[in-house]
């Protein structure tokens, strides 16, 4: 006879720190599609009108995470939950502040799409054999310019990598010139489609990439375009082969785990 003898829920709040309802509800079905332990508990928040509706540079960085900083530590609310993911693909200064606050059991496991999706791109991608065949490589593809420095310089480091020295498995940061809020709503699903795969089939040129990560949490459930377009660049065997990584399922994951690590290695 087998008994349960313990059980222990983890409870991670989403993070959308722009207002837009409709990007809270896209982060929300990719999240539905997923494969969680049944002892994970998914909560969402949307940021305060007076959060921007969508982040398209450095300014609206800050000013959302101003916003939902102060909104979320004025309640006390953050205390009973395990976790938070940071659902901007940015260099987000939440991820960092909140990181210094209490959860329900000492202080929060916190992470962002963007460093998720790096971590899970980087556990993907196979190692040839030293001096066979080029490395493999993972890249981004995201929205506007703004994201191109953005995001490389974010990458150099958060890996600890001089920018002045290559990076032979990042293949780069390839733009569509969307904004967010463009995936749900205002833009033809016709041009969406296009600029996007453009964008991916531009990533995909730089090597041999396996991992594609959609820089965007507005991108969710649009994974069957650059699918498309990789199979379009690299044929049916090798296009079906690339993973391309949604940073709200890469970060739900990587928290449950840097849940479970904290309970296992944290003193009691």
């Amino acid at each position: 006879m087998t008994t349960t003898f313990l059980r222990r829920s983890t409870r991670i709040l989403v993070v959308n720190p722009n207002s837009s309802v409709g990007m809270t509800h896209g982060v929300e079905d990719a999240i539905r599609r997923m494969d969680l332990a049944e002892s994970t508990e998914i909560f969402t928040y949307t940021a305060p009108p007076e959060s921007p509706a969508s982040i398209n540079d450095g300014d609206d960085v800050i000013a959302s995470s101003e916003v939902v900083f102060k909104d979320l530590t004025s309640t006390g609310a953050l205390q009973q939950y395990d976790a938070v993911l940071v659902a901007c693909f940015s260099v987000h200064p939440l991820v960092e502040r909140l990181a210094e606050l209490q959860g329900s059991r000492g202080k929060l496991a916190v992470t962002g799409i963007f460093e998720a999706s790096v971590l899970a791109s980087l556990s993907l991608i196979t190692t040839p054999p030293l001096n066979t065949v080029p490395a493999r490589k993972w890249g981004i593809v995201t929205t506007g310019k703004f994201w191109e420095a953005h995001l490389t310089q974010g990458v150099n480091t958060f890996l600890g990598v001089d920018p002045r020295s290559a990076n032979d498995k990042f293949a780069g940061v390839e733009t569509t010139g969307l904004d967010a809020g463009d995936f749900h709503g205002g833009v033809d699903p016709a041009v969406i489609r296009q600029k996007l795969s453009e964008a991916t089939k531009r990533l995909l040129s730089q090597g041999a990439v396996e991992c594609v990560i959609m820089g965007c949490a507005g991108m969710a459930g649009l994974d069957n375009i650059i699918r498309s377009a990789a199979i379009e660049k690299y044929g049916p065997e090798q296009g079906n082969q690339v993973l391309i990584i949604d940073g709200v399922k890469a970060g739900v994951g990587l928290l449950e785990q840097m849940v479970r690590n904290k309970r296992m290695f944290q003193s009691s």
